[in-house]
């Protein structure tokens, strides 16, 4: 990385200054000069050839360490001493500001427009929607004091920001000409009350990206619901290579004061887990009731609103880590990659050290041209295996070695990270090779890893099959009366040291339900298949 190098040229490439004026390559190299050199207090450079870079514990053996270790070893986060708040690094934000550009560009063809309310929520707010208070009551951090002063009436920082946009959507909102109003915002969000942290995945203070919208009507609503619901499975499946169910939601599931949700649900195979990947809300006219957000109809007539919100979270950002990474450390799709390609030199003893740098620079330099996010490795007080071991952490997905050989044959030496696979590419069209490949890498990660997600599955019609499947960390898809009482029942029938099952979704690509099949549970009629499963 360009902090981590010596010396910056057009283009974004980092070089180091010429091998053949460097002092300690004088020393290694004229051992009549050493002794006089080193006795006038001029020191070798140490090659650190030790990387101490490994990863301590295997994903299969402890996975939770596992993941710990990973996330702070590829330098994407720092615990910080405050539980369940992380310090998130420029490599973890790399990540992130991709998918922002992504959302970005589609909410403006749109013409959502961006906005951002504050973080501090009035108490008589939050009051005004109890039921939907209640839901995250538990969660809400509250202000009691300014310096040594109690305050009057305390404040909230924003579990959500239903209530705190929605005093305003009224204010704005008057007749039908002012629908719809679609705003969304980035910012950070603080949900106290929970155990056993994990980074990313469950923290008190998380990033996303949340949307609020007011229609005139339903079907607007509806047809909102499921077009951000696709935004959300691209994100995962195109920018994270990570497969995701779209769904329907229990009603238990759902969220607190919604008419109902819709998500994208991932699966992490190692653990035998669902997780929940985003989420679209239909609101439908419960909040509009309660924050007075109504209209005049093109009747004259007054009308309620309709209204939805949305969200995604780094959350997405752990879902990757857990889906894709192995004992070497990250595994990164290049289309979130911060560096999608690292050139490192390989020079021997004797070799054309200057000409390997050259050729480095010139190959790293034409790859950026090209568009391609590349970097030069040139740092030379670390082995070329060192920096192997460094960047395979960090997930980068293609490597590209210049030795003397390859020199010599004006080629390199590429290897990917999803597979290890090494190829020997001429250097004359390298730049087509290179994206082509990388859009290879892309998709392999996600059959990978769809693969894996698929052989998860299993496909059951009985309690007794069900409990099999679950013994296995299978995600199971059963068919269901869809009532609320018989998915309490399976909680509580299932509850245990893994944690209750509990539905994940009811997917929209339903399979054939015969007539006459029954709940899987109650034996009453079944209704819908959904997904159960053990989740985070």
């Amino acid at each position: 990385m360009a902090s981590l190098l010596e010396e910056q040229k057009p283009g974004g490439v980092t070089v180091p200054r010429s091998p053949c004026t460097n002092l300690a390559s004088l020393v290694s190299n004229c051992e009549p000069l050493c002794f006089l050199l080193l006795a006038s207090g001029v020191k070798k450079k140490e090659v650190k050839k030790e990387t101490g870079l490994g990863l301590s514990i295997r994903k299969a053996d402890n996975f939770g360490e596992w993941y710990s270790e990973l996330v702070v070893r590829a330098d994407m986060i720092q615990y910080y001493p405050i539980s369940g708040c992380y310090i998130l690094f420029p490599w973890t934000m790399s990540i992130w500001k991709s998918m922002q550009d992504f959302f970005d560009a589609e909410m403006t063809k749109r013409k959502v427009g961006s906005c951002y309310f504050p973080l501090l929520v009035p108490y008589y707010y939050l009051q005004k929607e109890k039921d939907h208070i209640e839901g995250f009551a538990p969660e809400v951090a509250w202000v009691t004091k300014a310096g040594d002063t109690d305050l009057e009436n305390p404040i909230a920082i924003r579990p959500t920001s239903e209530t705190v946009m929605y005093p305003s959507y009224s204010d704005k909102i008057k007749g039908h000409r002012d629908l719809p109003l679609k705003y969304y915002q980035w910012s950070n969000v603080i949900r106290w009350e929970f155990s056993n942290p994990m980074p990313f995945i469950r923290s008190r203070e998380f990033l996303w990206q949340e949307g609020h919208s007011v229609f005139a009507t339903k079907e607007e609503a509806d047809a909102e619901v499921l077009d951000v619901l696709e935004l959300y499975r691209r994100i995962y499946e195109e920018y994270l290579a990570v497969p995701v169910i779209k769904g329907k939601k229990s009603e238990l599931e759902k969220f607190a004061g919604a008419l109902y949700t819709t998500s994208v649900e991932a699966f992490i195979p190692d653990t035998g887990r669902g997780i929940q990947g985003a989420t679209s809300h239909c609101l439908g006219q419960n909040f509009a009731k309660m924050f007075e957000i109504n209209f005049e109809n093109e009747k004259g007539e007054k009308a309620i609103a309709w209204q939805n919100s949305w969200a995604y979270s780094t959350r997405t950002i752990g879902v990757m880590v857990m889906v894709h990474g192995d004992d070497k450390g990250l595994v990164l799709p290049p289309k979130v990659a911060s560096v999608q390609v690292i050139v490192i030199p390989v020079p021997y003893k004797n070799a054309d050290t200057q000409g390997i740098f050259d050729a480095c620079y010139a190959t790293a330099n034409a790859l950026c041209e090209a568009g391609i996010r590349a970097e030069f490795d040139s740092r030379d007080n670390y082995s070329p295996g060192w920096k192997y071991a460094h960047w395979e952490l960090k997930g980068v997905p293609l490597r590209i070695e210049i030795g003397p050989k390859d020199l010599a044959n004006n080629q390199v030496r590429v290897v990917r990270r999803d597979n290890w696979e090494k190829v020997d590419m001429a250097r004359d069209n390298l730049v087509k090779q290179v994206k082509d490949l990388l859009q290879n890498i892309q998709q392999n990660i996600f059959n990978v890893a769809k693969q894996k997600r698929d052989a998860c599955i299993k496909v059951v019609h009985t309690w007794n099959e069900f409990v099999e499947a679950l013994s296995q960390r299978k995600m199971i898809l059963a068919p269901w009366c869809d009532e609320e009482a018989v998915e309490v029942d399976v909680k509580a029938r299932t509850r245990g040291e893994m944690g209750a099952v509990k539905t994940l979704c009811t997917p929209f690509d339903q399979l054939e339900l015969p007539e006459g099949t029954k709940c899987f549970a109650s034996g009453k009629p079944a209704k819908v298949w959904t997904y159960w499963g053990r989740s985070y």
